[in-house]
């Protein structure tokens, strides 16, 4: 489009909506994209947790193995210590002595009560810590498949809006070429003002697209008429009649169709 033409109203409307919907178009696919790369880093992150618990409750597991045996071993000590204190006792002189070496026979027994319970509680326990690792395995790869699904879903979309992107952003900048400095500031400061970015709208059912603030009759034939550039009072921004809007999407629809 070229920049040294002077446009009427008409024009002006028809260009100023075309750059709308290129760069509307454009805040499509950046969103989409945008989407993409947190949702994969959210899987990632999900990934390596999954994985460094995974890890922990392995290590988990060696660490109680390993105090069961020290356990065992326990065991197996006090029962010679019993042994032994029992033999003492066939030799002691006194009734003190064999007192003395009966109490210790049954320390020595409780300990081995206490160790044996121990056991089971770690046996319990590691049980519990093989079925949790099988749970997160099981997790863990059906978040590596998603997650290899979600990065082979952002490459492709990478590499399809590419191209798409360059041509809009490169059709955007010659629009706005050829658009009054005066009209093109009011439609950047509407479009970095409002949520969705739309700086320029339609009228639909008597309203300005997305709003629910009714237009006044008079307004809307005024905007049809194409003989002035009117603005919504109440969201601030560019209005166009319906039947102009539709002509500039179907022009538009024909341009983004090359992607």
């Amino acid at each position: 489009m070229a920049a040294t033409k002077e446009l009427n109203v008409e024009e002006k409307l028809r260009a100023i909506y075309d750059l709308q919907l290129i760069d509307s178009r454009i805040d499509e696919i950046r969103n989409v994209r945008g989407e993409l790369p947190l949702e994969v880093e959210d899987l990632e992150d999900e990934v390596a947790g999954l994985s460094t618990r995974s890890e922990k409750l392995k290590k988990d597991l060696e660490t109680i193995e390993d105090l069961i045996k020290v356990k065992k071993n326990s065991i197996d000590e006090h029962k010679e210590a019993i042994k032994r204190y029992t033999k003492q006792q066939e030799t002691v002189r006194n009734n003190r002595e064999f007192n003395s070496l009966t109490k210790e026979v049954e320390f020595q027994e409780l300990e081995i009560q206490l160790a044996e319970k121990q056991i089971k509680e770690m046996k319990a326990s590691i049980e519990h810590k093989k079925e949790i690792i099988s749970q997160s395995k099981e997790r863990l790869e059906l978040k590596s498949n998603h997650l290899k699904h979600k990065k082979s879903e952002l490459s492709d979309i990478m590499s399809e809006t590419a191209k798409e992107e360059t041509f809009l952003s490169d059709k955007s900048s010659e629009y706005r070429a050829g658009i009054e400095p005066r009209l093109l500031a009011a439609y950047d400061r509407i479009r970095s003002s409002v949520r969705n970015g739309l700086a320029v709208v339609s009228i639909e059912r008597g309203a300005s697209a997305g709003s629910f603030f009714t237009i006044p009759p008079q307004t809307q034939v005024e905007i049809a008429a194409r003989k002035k550039i009117i603005t919504d009072e109440h969201s601030g921004r560019i209005l166009v009649d319906s039947v102009l809007a539709e002509e500039e999407k179907e022009k538009m629809e024909q341009l983004f169709a090359k992607f």
